[in-house]
């Protein structure tokens, strides 16, 4: 696989998805397509989130 295209269409869309509601989170305004135009702190921090909410999640599945 080259770059980051999903192998599976809707885990790109699920993954856009999880992106967009992280960005909201953090009060960071995404649009579709591309944000060339974000600071490397929105960026981060959007990120950021993503991974925190992923942690959370792995660690209520292991309850």
């Amino acid at each position: 696989m080259k770059g980051n295209k999903a192998s599976v269409p809707s885990a790109r869309e699920a993954l856009d998805r999880f992106k967009m509601e992280a960005a909201s989170d953090v009060g960071v305004n995404l649009k579709q397509g591309y944000n060339g135009d974000l600071t490397s702190r929105e960026a981060g921090s959007v990120g950021g989130q993503m991974v925190k909410k992923m942690i959370e999640s792995y660690e209520q599945g292991m309850k």
